[in-house]
């Protein structure tokens, strides 16, 4: 992936979790993200999420404030397919995802029967598609798909068209791999990718790495993961996006534009490698 230097870049909600819908809107303009991505679904029981129901005035109002702002919606997260997932129970949280104009659903695999998770999986594409939107597939330490070339597997075997595996630079990393697991992997498996940073070394322990997911990240260029390399593996039209959820008592405006100026220099840093690179 060649990074231009006007690249256009998300804003996932979990960096800035406490910001509501609206305001993340506007705080992202003002920053100079593209998009947003949303929490309309909990993560994990007791997560925090927001709803956006369709014929709603918070949907009439969220719908006004992205025109205004010239700010999409890119993505909806967070589900997890586990053994009693059901993808019809998802078909609000899909219509809301569809009038916003998001373009995918991010989930992770978390069902020991490989073929229940694999026709799940399916099922969500299918539904997905109905609202114009894809699906991603995210590998995490602590679940059944645990790297990204599972993910792939999951998601080939699904066989849907819509169907992808997201790419985020920790979660990468901290299942054991690395920017060349992306080589033989089709382009148009791999739609979106979520830019982080952390040191090399991996937590000793599942709760250690959990918690570095969730509030220990770093912004991009702040650590030590092989980002550009990462980046240059990317298609050239994957959709990118930072997910930078830190441990920090600073507003979230100061979090997010951090994050953003953070990402612009490892951009320029990673232009300059790739041109002066034989």
């Amino acid at each position: 992936m060649i990074i231009a230097k006007d690249a256009p870049l998300g804003l996932a909600h979990f960096t800035v979790l406490e910001v509501p819908p609206l305001d993340l809107v506007s705080l992202a303009a003002r920053i100079g993200y593209a998009a947003v991505g949303l929490r309309l679904h909990p993560a994990f029981p007791g997560a925090p999420y927001y709803t956006i129901p369709v014929g709603s005035n918070a949907m009439r109002e969220m719908r006004e404030r992205m025109q205004g702002e010239g700010v999409s919606v890119y993505d909806i997260e967070f589900v997890i397919i586990d053994p009693d997932f059901a993808a019809t129970r998802l078909t609000a949280i899909l219509e809301s995802a569809g009038e916003l104009g998001a373009r995918r659903l991010s989930v992770c695999g978390d069902d020991p029967d490989l073929g229940r998770l694999e026709a799940n999986f399916a099922k969500l594409c299918d539904l997905a598609a109905g609202f114009g939107m894809g699906v991603d597939l995210e590998c995490m330490a602590w679940r059944q798909v645990s790297s990204f070339p599972e993910a792939i597997r999951v998601v080939e075997a699904a066989g849907r068209p819509n169907g992808g595996a997201l790419v985020d630079a920790l979660h990468l990393s901290r299942t054991g791999g690395s920017p060349s697991d992306l080589k033989a992997v089709p382009s148009q498996r791999i739609r979106s990718a979520q830019l982080c940073d952390a040191p090399a070394t991996r937590p000793g322990s599942t709760e250690a790495i959990i918690e570095e997911a969730r509030s220990r990240r770093l912004p991009p260029g702040h650590g030590d993961l092989p980002l550009c390399e990462l980046l240059a593996m990317l298609p050239d039209d994957v959709c990118l996006s930072v997910e930078v959820p830190m441990d920090s008592t600073a507003p979230a405006e100061a979090r997010a534009r951090h994050v953003f100026e953070a990402t612009q220099t490892l951009f320029e840093s990673c232009r300059v490698q790739d041109l002066q690179s034989p």
